[in-house]
């Protein structure tokens, strides 16, 4: 057992033990003397604390201490009351005779002010502030946390710190809700403290005069005056504790001592001492008040004010110095364009139109939409995707936007700020009136409306959606298009120790002993590339485990993949809306397998150009028969030779969906309409 567990277990037991066992009065002294102790140290740790975490036990902390102080009442009552007021010890004695003047009406009235200062004004307020700060932390820990969230998605904190802040943001939760249940042990102690002092006060009369034969005067005196001092020596360490619980809650400052914050928000301003010290200074001269004092005072009011309006002259010149002195040091050292070579990974930039948006001071969700776009593409695809970074561009035009992959821009739109964009689904037949445009994501027509006319083009059919939304889902149709390439193999490697938590067996035999860690990259960058989800990877890597023992060639190996995939790419894509499938002519596939060509750098097409534009415009023609009837564009090929083909019309036609037969679940019904053939 730890050294602190052991006292704290016997400071426990001793209160519990100060309760039972009668004490000498030098035992009460000792105890008492302690309990003063503990409270002062109490007072000034939460004093000097800079914010209320500091003391995240104080809860605690204020229960053994209220345990602490009632147990010797209870053991200095049985000792005044058994052996008379000498056996209260020293301590209890002074305070009775010399706090109270060792006279009872003094001692009497010192007493019950204490009480209501501890009762009446630092305990009430401090349980009613500990309330409603407990009530606002957490009502306020949902936008707290879609706050770290947004500075997470948006580059300015990384994972480690946004842990810590959502740590913090559950201990201010916990810690103002025990404040709020611990504030009323502070009250409670108050009470019981007033209690026992009446009934001390009335036991010890009774003793007197009925055991002792004293007078009721007699009685009174001894015994009201002792009586007091206990009541004296148990509510001014209640006060202190109750003075500690006060400034806890209170407490707001999280970036320098109270002292500082005090000192710089009461006696920073030189104008507000100039007119405090002149105020005073005034009303010595016209009111009967000793000059000498008030006068005197409001001077040295304004000779303070003067010497801080010195120094702050003095602070504003050194500071306009330093901070030219760090920008020509910046400028001058060698490294100060490293920050300029680094790529992010995905940008969106946008004009100052946009900005409100984007801004959650102003109402705007588009960070909030952001992190929920990284989340969406985690579950659906089970890929991690970069941090985001937002900024604005005073280049583009206000309500412009540019998508940027690597540093390069990729997409962009336009928005209309405080208008909704209407598509027609297809079976809307009463038109409504609006500006012309093009749906950035899907390229589709539509129309640009106000806000009045949202409800009823929504009762007429029309698709509606709001600026913020459009940005959303362009911004998710690009990520998802070109997510094969930001797939690194640090966060492969990373996906790699995740599965190995569980199949270490696996990762064991597949990495490095049957492919490296960028041929696996490789691999999920294909699958990525066409849309394909990388979530179970386990079942993708046991089928690189199986097939790396008979090739390296990553094209192959992504085709195993897929297949084992199946299921996933039948219900993503061949589901009873779209059964109706274009096939690949045997004459097609023969002649794209006799061009394909072998290197160490891996396979390649040697086809000529002439039939590569050929077997497009057929693909092209043959499709449109598909989308024409509103159905998605799938061409069925054999295994060997989709992943070829899907090049070859890959850069033309990217909407085409190509598949082979070995990726179709054995459940799923499907109608050729048609085949792709160069005859």
């Amino acid at each position: 057992m730890r050294a602190g567990d052991l006292i704290l277990g016997l400071f426990i037991v001793m209160a519990v033990i100060i309760m039972i066992i009668p004490l000498s009065g030098v035992a009460i002294s000792v105890f008492i003397t302690v309990n003063l102790l503990l409270s002062l140290i109490i007072l000034f740790n939460a004093l000097f604390a800079r914010e209320a975490l500091d003391m995240s036990a104080f809860p605690t902390i204020l229960l053994f201490m209220t345990m602490f102080r009632l147990a010797l009442n209870v053991s200095s009552t049985r000792a005044i009351l058994s052996n008379g007021p000498e056996a209260a010890g020293n301590v209890i004695m002074t305070f009775g005779q010399f706090v109270g003047a060792n006279n009872l009406v003094v001692g009497i009235i010192v007493f019950f002010i204490l009480v209501l200062i501890n009762f009446m004004v630092i305990t009430k307020g401090s349980e009613r502030v500990a309330e409603v700060s407990a009530r606002f932390t957490l009502d306020a820990m949902p936008g707290k946390q879609m706050a770290i969230d947004a500075d997470l998605n948006s580059g300015l904190i990384d994972e480690s710190q946004a842990r810590k802040r959502r740590e913090k943001i559950q201990d201010e939760a916990s810690f103002f809700g025990s404040m709020d249940g611990a504030a009323k042990f502070v009250k409670g102690d108050a009470i019981a403290g007033l209690i026992i002092t009446f009934v001390n006060i009335i036991g010890g009369i009774v003793i007197g005069v009925l055991q002792l034969g004293m007078t009721t005067q007699e009685a009174m005196q001894q015994y009201t005056v002792v009586t007091i001092g206990d009541g004296l020596v148990s509510q001014i360490p209640a006060l202190l504790i109750s003075l500690a619980t006060g400034i806890l809650v209170t407490k707001v400052s999280k970036e320098s001592e109270i002292s500082d914050t005090i000192g710089k928000q009461l006696f920073s301003l030189p104008k507000v001492m100039f007119m405090a010290g002149g105020v005073l200074a005034f009303l010595g001269l016209v009111a009967p008040f000793s000059k000498i004092i008030v006068v005197g005072i409001g001077a040295v009011t304004m000779i303070a004010g003067k010497k801080m309006l010195d120094n702050l002259k003095v602070s504003e010149t050194q500071e306009e110095i330093t901070m030219e002195e760090e920008a020509a040091e910046e400028i001058r050292k060698p490294e100060n364009v490293i920050n300029l070579l680094q790529v992010d990974p995905i940008e969106l930039e946008f004009g100052y139109g946009i900005i409100p948006l984007a801004d959650s001071s102003q109402g705007g969700d588009l960070l909030d939409r952001v992190v929920m776009i990284r989340r969406q593409i985690a579950l659906e695809l089970g890929a991690i995707v970069p941090i985001i970074r937002l900024r604005d561009n005073i280049q583009l035009s206000p309500n412009q936007y540019v998508i940027k992959i690597k540093g390069n821009q990729v997409a962009e739109g336009e928005i209309l700020f405080d208008h909704y964009l209407a598509m027609d689904p297809g079976y809307v037949e009463e038109q409504i009136d609006g500006i012309e445009t093009i749906e950035p994501a899907f390229r589709l027509p539509a129309l640009w409306i106000t806000e009045g006319q949202r409800e009823r083009a929504e009762a007429v059919g029309y698709t509606v959606v709001d600026p913020p939304s459009i940005i959303a889902t362009h911004l998710t149709e690009v990520i998802k298009s070109h997510l094969g390439e930001l797939i690194t193999r640090q966060e492969v490697k990373n996906l790699i120790n995740k599965v190995a938590e569980d199949n270490q067996t696996l990762i064991d035999e597949l990495v490095p002993k049957l492919l490296s860690v960028g041929e696996i990259q490789k691999v999920l960058t294909n699958l990525l590339a066409e849309g394909i989800s990388i979530r179970d990877l386990v079942t993708i890597f046991e089928t690189l485990a199986d097939q790396a023992l008979v090739t390296k060639d990553v094209d192959v190996l992504t085709e195993y993949a897929r297949q084992s995939q199946k299921r996933s790419i039948s219900n993503k894509y061949l589901d009873e809306q779209n059964q109706q499938v274009l096939t690949l002519d045997p004459a097609v596939e023969s002649m794209i397998m006799e061009s394909v060509k072998h290197s160490e750098q891996g396979t390649y097409l040697a086809l000529d150009p002439e039939v590569i534009s050929e077997i497009i415009a057929t693909t092209d023609k043959a499709v449109r028969k598909l989308t024409d009837m509103g159905r998605m564009p799938i061409i069925i090929t054999s295994p060997i030779l989709r992943i070829y083909y899907k090049r070859i019309i890959q850069e033309q036609l990217p909407e085409v969906v190509v598949i082979s037969y070995n990726e179709i679940d054995a459940s799923t019904e499907l109608q050729s309409v048609g085949m792709v053939s160069l005859s």
